[in-house]
C-alpha cells in the first residue's frame, strides 16, 4: 500500500540571526543546509520504503538552530500524514527520564537526603526490595539499578489483560522469585525490569504517581505539552487522534498489520513515554545544553560509564569506540567525539534520540514499524558526518555496515541447531496431546496453560507485558519440544526456544520453557 501513496515531508524550522551563532556552530551549518535541502526527504524516502516503515518523524538540533519533519503516513488505512507532532510510543528511549527523574532525587539533598547513587536499593524499599540472593539484596545500590546489570525476565510480569494485572509494587517485590544469573556486576544484562523498580521508589519518595512526577519535573517545564505516560493518559489530555498506528511487515503476503499502542503501567520507566519528534527534542537540547530542570550534577550523575553491552571488540561500529552504558543513556565516541543517547522498540515503534555535546547537535527519529531502529541509526551516522563535514570518500554506507551486522548476528548457531533438529531429527508425536493440557505454575512467572490448536500444544501468553503465543513442534521422547514465540498483536515469529514436560506416574507433572536466555529453563508445576 506504501508504494502506492506519496511520501510527505512537512519542514519546520526555526531560526536565528547569524550573528547570535559560535564560530564553532558557524563551522558546522551544513548539517542545517542537507536537512533543508532535497537530498534529505529523497533518503528519507529511499529508507523508509527499504525497510518496510510507513511513516517517520525527525527533529534536530544544532546551535540554536532547529529542524523537524515528518514523512509517510501515520496511519495507512485511512492514509494520514505523519507530521512532526505525530505521536509514538518510544518504548526504551523513555529510561533517560527515568535515570533523570532518579537523579533529581539524588540532587535534592533537603527533600531526599537518604537517596544517593551509592545507596543500598533495600534499604531505601525495605521489605518490598528483596532479591532471590541475598549477595544481591544486600549489594544492589540505586547506581545497580539504573545500568542494567541484572537478569531480564521480561516475560514474568502481567499486563492489563491478566485476571490480576502486575503493578510496579507487584513487579518490585516479585524480584525475590526470580533467578539471578550472575554474580552480582560481573556482567551487563539489559534489564527492564529495575526501570519499573526505579519508578516505584520515585512514587515511595515524592509521594506522586510517575506520570503526575514526569508531568511536574520534566513535562511542563519544557513545555512537552504532547508528551505523557501511557496512550490512555495522552488520549485523556485530547491528543489520542495524534497517536500513531503500529505496523509490521508481513514478508509472507507483503502486506502491513497494523495494531494500536496500548497501556502497559507494568513496566513504567522501562518505556511508555508517548511523545513525539518536536517534543523530546526539547529534552535532547535540555540533556545536551543541561538547561533546567537538567543542571551538572544531573547530567554527570546520567552519563558516567558504567557497563559494557557489547565486550567483544570485533562487535563494535566501525570508526566507533566500544559503547558504554551509563544510566539510561548509552556513550560511544565516534571520530573522537562523544555521542550519548538511547533507542528504543517494541512491536510496531522504534525511537532513537541522541546528541553529540562537542557539536552541539542532537536529534531525535520516530517511526512506526519495527525496523525504524535501522533507520534511525543510519540516519545518526549520516547526519553527524554531515556536521564533521567529512569528505564524501571517507563516509561509509552505514545503512549497509548495519544490514552487514544485522545478518551477522541474527545467524544465532544456538537457533540454527534447534531448527535444523525440527528438520532432520525430530520424532513423531504418539501420545494424545490432550495428556499435556492444563495450567502450570511458577512463582515468579504465575500461571501459564498449555492448550491445543490446530492439532498442536499451544500457550496463549497475551496476558504478558508484551504478549506472545507459542506453539509447541515434538522433537523427541515424547517429552522434549521446540517453542515457536510469536507477538500476540502482529504475529511475527521472533523466537525457538526449547521446552520439556516431566513425568511421573505416566503424568506430566512439570513443564520447563527456557523464556530467560540468561538463565537455566524456567520450570512451572502443574496445578491439579
Amino acid at each position: 500500500m506504501l508504494k502506492a501513496l506519496a511520501v510527505t515531508g512537512v519542514p519546520h524550522i526555526i531560526s536565528k540571526s547569524v550573528h547570535l551563532y559560535t564560530p564553532l556552530v558557524l563551522a558546522h551549518l551544513r548539517a542545517m543546509d542537507y536537512l533543508n535541502s532535497p537530498n534529505f526527504p529523497s533518503r528519507i524516502e529511499e529508507l523508509i520504503k527499504k525497510h518496510h516503515v510507513p511513516g517517520l518523524s525527525v527533529a534536530f538540533v544544532e546551535g540554536d538552530r532547529t529542524f523537524s519533519a515528518g514523512y509517510g503516513f501515520a496511519t495507512l488505512d485511512p492514509p494520514k500524514p505523519c507530521t512532526p507532532d505525530t505521536l509514538f510510543d518510544i518504548a526504551s528511549s523513555s529510561k533517560s527520564m527515568t535515570a533523570a527523574a532518579v537523579g533529581l532525587l539524588v540532587r535534592d539533598d533537603e527533600k531526599y537526603p537518604e537517596v544517593k547513587w551509592e545507596a543500598k536499593m533495600s534499604s531505601l524499599l525495605p521489605g518490598d526490595f528483596v532479591m532471590a540472593k541475598q549477595e544481591y539484596t544486600d549489594g544492589i545500590t540505586v547506581d545497580d539499578m539504573c545500568h542494567a546489570k541484572t537478569s531480564s525476565h521480561d516475560d514474568s510480569y502481567l499486563g492489563l489483560k491478566a485476571a490480576k494485572p502486575d503493578d510496579v509494587r507487584s513487579v518490585t517485590r516479585n524480584l525475590r522469585n526470580l533467578e539471578v544469573t550472575a554474580p552480582l556486576r560481573s556482567k551487563h544484562m539489559y534489564c527492564n525490569i529495575m526501570y519499573a523498580v526505579a519508578t516505584y521508589l520515585i512514587e515511595q519518595k515524592s509521594g506522586l504517581a510517575f506520570a503526575d512526577f514526569l508531568h511536574e519535573h520534566f513535562f511542563k517545564p519544557l513545555e512537552m505539552h504532547s508528551s505523557h505516560l501511557q496512550p490512555t493518559r495522552a488520549k485523556s489530555f485530547g491528543v489520542g487522534d495524534r497517536i500513531a498506528t503500529g505496523y509490521h511487515w508481513d514478508e509472507k503476503s507483503e502486506r502491513y498489520v497494523g495494531f494500536e499502542v496500548w497501556d502497559s503501567p507494568e513496566d513504567q520507566g522501562a518505556g511508555s513515554i508517548i511523545t513525539s519528534a518536536n517534543d523530546y527534542l526539547k529534552w535532547v537540547k535540555a540533556l545536551m545544553n543541561q538547561e533546567h530542570p537538567i543542571d551538572e550534577e544531573v547530567y554527570k550523575g546520567l552519563i558516567r560509564m558504567r557497563s559494557f553491552p557489547e565486550p567483544d571488540p570485533e562487535g563494535q561500529m566501525p570508526l566507533t569506540s566500544p559503547e558504554v552504558y551509563a544510566a539510561g543513556l548509552e556513550v560511544f565516541y565516534y571520530r573522537g567525539h562523544m555521542v550519548v543517547g538511547h533507542d528504543g522498540g517494541i512491536p510496531g515503534f522504534g525511537s532513537k534520540h541522541f546528541f553529540v555535546p562537542s557539536l552541539k547537535f542532537g536529534g531525535v527519529i520516530l517511526g512506526n514499524a519495527n525496523n525504524t531502529g535501522e533507520i534511525a541509526t543510519a540516519l545518526a551516522y549520516e547526519l553527524i558526518d554531515e556536521v564533521l563535514c567529512v569528505p564524501g570518500p571517507e563516509r561509509l554506507d552505514w545503512d549497509k555496515v548495519l544490514q552487514e551486522r544485522i545478518a551477522k548476528y541474527e545467524n544465532d548457531p544456538k537457533e540454527e541447531e534447534l531448527r535444523r533438529v525440527l528438520r532432520e531429527d525430530a520424532e513423531a508425536q504418539k501420545m494424545p496431546l490432550s495428556l499435556y493440557t492444563g495450567t502450570y505454575w511458577n512463582l515468579g512467572y504465575k500461571g501459564i496453560t498449555v492448550d491445543v490448536k490446530d492439532e498442536k500444544l499451544f500457550i496463549d501468553a497475551s496476558d504478558r507485558s508484551i504478549g506472545f503465543f507459542i506453539v509447541l513442534d515434538h522433537v523427541r521422547k515424547q517429552t522434549e519440544y521446540l517453542g515457536h514465540v510469536s507477538n500476540c498483536l502482529s504475529g511475527e515469529e521472533y523466537d525457538l526456544i526449547p521446552a520439556r514436560f516431566l513425568f511421573h506416574n505416566d503424568k506430566p507433572v512439570k513443564f520447563g520453557l527456557e523464556l530467560e536466555k540468561e538463565a537455566e529453563m524456567i520450570w512451572f508445576n502443574r496445578v491439579e
